[in-house]
């Protein structure tokens, strides 16, 4: 059964009040065994909703998944360049549309972000 905006909110707020309580204690462990189990429900609702309602939809560009990527682990372009093993010269010319992406680093960005690569195919 899904939550109502009304169950989210209330399950919203007592899993923040818990959290606020672990924090309080010291850490996750110092919660009673009843406050864990409370916890795990409050934030199971919380999950369920938020990916029913709050979903992103994928890029449609390469370069805007690239830009996810970046962001999703607080990447600078250098620090991506990088993981993939490519120069930052490379990277900021397939990110402004200047060079297109070859095989390899579409094979890069697979292995180090595992990114499907028919997506990435579709994306080129």
């Amino acid at each position: 059964m899904e939550a109502t905006k009304k169950q989210f909110d209330i399950a919203e707020s007592k899993m923040n009040e818990l959290l606020a309580l672990a924090a309080k204690k010291g850490g996750f462990e110092e919660l009673a065994k009843k406050e864990k189990a409370a916890l795990e429900k409050y934030t199971q609702i919380v999950y369920a909703y938020e990916a029913a309602h709050y979903t992103i939809p994928l890029p449609e560009t390469l370069q805007g998944l690239i830009a996810l990527k970046m962001y999703e682990n607080k990447l600078k372009q250098k620090e991506l360049a990088q993981k993939l093993n490519i120069t930052d010269t490379k990277l900021s010319e397939i990110m402004h549309h200047k060079r297109r992406p070859n095989l390899s680093f579409l094979k890069a960005l697979h292995e180090v972000f595992h990114i499907d690569g028919n997506f990435l195919l579709r994306l080129v």
